[in-house]
């Protein structure tokens, strides 16, 4: 896919990940709709970093787990045109033991984590085969930001790796539904900022599963996105981009 001129919507763009993933795709040539729910101001001084790379940028407010502001999301976003690129970056950590779970705690990471990424891809492939519903190529690309812990799911993190294991399998099942207008992948990364409340003990003994042993760069993340979006013959895969911590 040609990535210049083409809009692209990230999720959850006023984190960390989200706004390296829009700026690496503003440089790409992508006019960016920056989501974002509840940090108005990150999102603005991220959009206006983005104008200045020469391409279009707006920051649209969206509480994902309502599927109304969903369709408020994707009004605003065709004032830009027809979106070719949709990434599923926003998503909440969830830590407790079993025994502390709630349910009100478990819709809300599945909420976010899952379920929201599914409804975005429905509004998305909606949009598309409105726009090109005779296409026999690929005309749109769907990113999912999935994590090490949906494949090698760790203790006391039952929600949050039952979560991005869910995206994981969502992936591949859109990929061979929206085939073959829209790509479909996952892109699972391992540590790329520490949690605020690991130590320097917590920090060592994560590394010492990660045979390169560090933690990833947010553009080492956004340069397999980029590699993703522009191969046509990819979907329905996820590339771990964790240092080996898979293996």
């Amino acid at each position: 896919m040609e990535l210049k001129g083409t809009t692209a919507i990230i999720t959850g763009s006023s984190g960390r990940l989200g706004g390296a993933i829009a700026k690496a795709l503003a440089t790409a040539g992508c006019n960016c709709i920056c989501h974002y729910n509840g940090n108005k101001q990150k999102a603005e001084e991220l959009v206006e970093q983005i104008k200045k790379l020469g391409v279009k940028a707006v920051a649209v407010e969206a509480d994902l787990t309502k599927p109304d502001e969903i369709e408020n999301l994707f009004e605003k976003v065709l004032a830009f045109g027809t979106p070719g690129v949709l990434i599923n970056s926003a998503a909440v950590f969830s830590r407790q033991s079993l025994t502390d779970v709630t349910f009100e705690e478990a819709q809300k990471v599945l909420n976010v984590n899952l379920i929201a990424s599914i409804l975005t891809s429905r509004a998305f492939a909606k949009v598309v085969n409105e726009k090109f519903g005779d296409a026999e190529s690929v005309v749109g690309k769907i990113i999912n930001i999935a994590d090490v812990g949906g494949i090698r799911p760790w203790a006391g993190s039952v929600l949050y790796c039952s979560s991005k294991a869910g995206l994981i399998g969502a992936t591949k099942a859109l990929a061979k539904e929206l085939a073959p207008r829209v790509c479909v992948n996952s892109i699972a990364p391992g540590v790329v900022t520490w949690p605020s409340d690991f130590n320097e003990s917590e920090k060592q003994r994560q590394l010492s599963f990660i045979p390169v042993k560090r933690i990833a760069e947010p553009s080492e993340i956004t340069e397999a996105i980029i590699f993703l979006l522009r191969n046509d013959y990819i979907t329905g895969q996820v590339l771990n981009v964790d240092g080996g911590r898979c293996i």
